[in-house]
């Protein structure tokens, strides 16, 4: 009997040495899940504190794993990388990644996991996402995220050119 293979998207941030933490992810995500789809990297300003800008990226994965497992496997991934959390949540950090679509599930907890995640409103989340999964469909609006983004009010994403890939 096979398993069930979940479609995934993740949002991908850091910016405490990015470039190295982003690819280390990006690696390590190949390594477990084989093909994946990647975002470009954009560079935005932190938010919600004063810090160095963030970079950030979205990945596409298939997976077997359940949700749970996932969440659990992807804090171990951050916290090998260095991912403190004995500081303020708003803070900056080496590796952040949140799932923020498991097929189209809507999942409230346990602890802090919520599925699609807030941020989605957030352009360095949602342009990402948009990029490599334009017709996948936001289950809370049912709008696609090609449509999410284009109704997005004005931002400004500035592209970094360096393939950190």
């Amino acid at each position: 009997m096979s398993k069930l293979l979940h479609e995934v998207y993740l949002s991908l941030g850091s910016n405490e040495n990015p470039k190295h933490y982003l690819k280390l992810a990006v690696e390590a995500l190949k390594e477990k899940f084989g093909e994946i789809r990647l975002s470009p990297v954009y560079r935005t300003p932190a938010v919600g504190f004063e810090g160095p800008d963030f970079l950030n990226a979205a990945v596409g994965i298939k997976t077997t794993w359940d949700v749970l497992e996932l969440d659990a496997w992807l804090h171990e991934l951050e916290d090998q990388n260095g991912r403190r959390r004995d500081v303020p949540r708003y803070s900056s950090r080496t590796l952040d990644i949140d799932i923020i679509f498991f097929d189209d599930l809507i999942v409230s907890g346990p602890g802090n996991l919520c599925i699609p995640r807030p941020e989605l409103k957030h352009p360095f989340v949602l342009k990402p996402l948009a990029d490599i999964a334009p017709d996948f469909r936001d289950p809370v609006s049912g709008k696609t995220l090609a449509r999410c983004w284009a109704e997005h009010p004005n931002f400004k994403l500035g592209f970094v050119e360096e393939y950190i890939y």
